[in-house]
């Protein structure tokens, strides 16, 4: 009874350091929470991630102080390495809460991974510390504003409390037998597999999110968030009452759903594809098709148009031959025109992508069971009559899940297509969702009203998945998420 309520006891602090751990590793990117911020020339969207890493960024507007010498550069560098240090001690850290998922050998061991991590993020704070004195010593307090940040505060609480739990981990802790190995559960292995994908997606894609509550401000690139420019749902209503603005969502609309229906309408292609291409007896030559259709995937947009370029423009080479054949009186720029816009930037889509969006039906066509073939074949099947009537079932299954993902993404077309593609002449066709909204925040620098129709985008995608999810539940009789 004594020897389970110890293990519960233990179980409980290891989690609390866990805790700790996962709070220490978020609070890396939060640029809110940066104690490296000890001045107010250091940008508000500076993480301490951000500020251990580049120091271009960390001085960037430090320039006429370091030439007037209110601020010494080697403040400024010890600022830079005491949070790359942070960085280092918190990488520990997060290394420890990792090997604590472990039996006994790999929970001791991280114990003291967390302990010498968080002692040495208490370290880095003493050189951050000092240079907020040296900066405080300043001869221009008015410029240069120093100020101990409340990050500064919340981290080194949350150090000290991760530094105690490793110090009554490594107390309390029950020392390993030597015969025992570092081991650990195959599920918290496939876990911490799986742990830096999650944590970049965390990153990349839900951190970023944060950035919505522009869409309530009056917000300039460069400006600070202040209560007193806030003005509640201003933008959203703006959207629908400003005749422009109205006018132009309702054009980028057609446009994302024009090209979005043509894509789905066409999402056979790669189907069929792969079909006729597992169908050539010739593996040489196979392999051959497939790479070559499967490159111009990883080719940029740019490089693209480079070759669109040099093939449609006035002096490219169809305007040339043509005019050389006597068929055209002077060169002609194909590129140019609002023409079949649609249609255009479909087969530039799956000229790039024909290739890369066949691999996930190749797989499929290797995963069916080859006595259907023979089965077939003895039965005086030909390889059109095999393919209709083993490949193409076969296949069913994974063009629906495609299918209800094409519609669930179906105001998503992404920008660098049409955006290298765009001129006078075809703008209004070619002006899709995620363009329209890159223009307006980068082009205009009307970052709220591009926030607000950024964030109905995703919201409305969010709802068609769910809304795919359910008929793919009811056609199916399984869900797709």
């Amino acid at each position: 009874m004594e020897q389970a309520r110890q293990k519960k006891s233990m179980d409980r602090l290891v989690a609390a350091a866990r805790f700790a751990a996962i709070l220490l590793a978020i609070c890396l990117f939060i640029p809110g929470l940066n104690p490296s911020r000890i001045s107010g020339l250091i940008g508000k969207n500076l993480s301490l991630f951000t500020s251990g890493l580049f120091y271009k960024q960390l001085i960037a507007n430090f320039g006429r102080c370091l030439k007037k010498g209110w601020v010494l550069e080697s403040t400024l560098r010890l600022l830079f390495v005491s949070s790359m240090i942070a960085i280092v001690g918190i990488i520990l850290v997060i290394a420890g809460g990792c090997m604590s998922l472990g039996e006994r050998k790999f929970k001791k061991l991280g114990a003291y991974f967390t302990l010498i991590g968080s002692a040495i993020t208490g370290f880095s704070f003493v050189g951050i510390y000092v240079a907020y004195k040296q900066v405080s010593n300043t001869q221009n307090l008015k410029k240069v504003a120093p100020v101990l940040p409340d990050g500064f505060i919340i981290l080194l609480v949350l150090v000290v409390m991760m530094f105690l739990l490793s110090v009554l981990e490594c107390i309390f802790l029950p020392k390993p037998d030597k015969e025992d190995m570092y081991e650990m559960q195959p599920r918290f292995q496939l876990f911490l597999m799986l742990l830096p994908f999650v944590a970049l997606s965390f990153v990349f894609s839900y951190l970023p999110l944060s950035g919505w509550r522009f869409a309530f401000f009056d917000y300039k690139a460069g400006d600070t968030l202040t209560m007193d420019k806030f003005v509640g749902f201003k933008w959203f209503a703006y959207l629908f009452r400003n005749a422009a603005t109205r006018r132009d969502i309702i054009h980028v609309i057609r446009n994302t759903l024009a090209m979005s229906f043509i894509n789905i309408a066409m999402l056979w292609v790669p189907m069929a594809f792969a079909i006729f291409l597992t169908e050539i007896k010739s593996n040489r030559f196979r392999r051959f098709v497939q790479i070559f259709t499967t490159i111009p995937n990883f080719i940029s947009w740019v490089l693209v148009y480079a070759v669109a370029f040099a093939i449609f423009s006035t002096d490219g080479f169809l305007s040339t031959t043509l005019v050389d054949a006597g068929i055209m009186s002077e060169g002609k720029n194909f590129l140019l025109g609002g023409g079949h816009v649609w249609l255009k930037m479909f087969a530039w889509g799956t000229w790039k992508g024909l290739g890369w969006n066949a691999i996930i039906y190749i797989a499929a066509i290797s995963g069916i069971d080859q006595q259907l073939y023979e089965a077939a074949t003895v039965d005086g099947a030909g390889r059109f009559q095999r393919m209709w009537s083993i490949t193409v079932p076969s296949l069913i299954p994974t063009f629906c899940v495609l299918l209800l993902l094409a519609v669930a993404g179906i105001l998503n077309n992404g920008l660098e297509q049409y955006l290298v593609f765009e001129n006078a002449d075809n703008s209004q066709f070619i002006q899709v969702l995620d363009l329209y909204v890159y223009k307006l925040g980068i082009g205009k620098g009307i970052i709220p009203l591009s926030t607000v129709i950024g964030m109905a985008k995703s919201i409305i995608s969010v709802i068609l998945l769910f809304v795919a999810n359910k008929i793919s539940k009811m056609i199916r009789g399984e869900s797709i998420v």
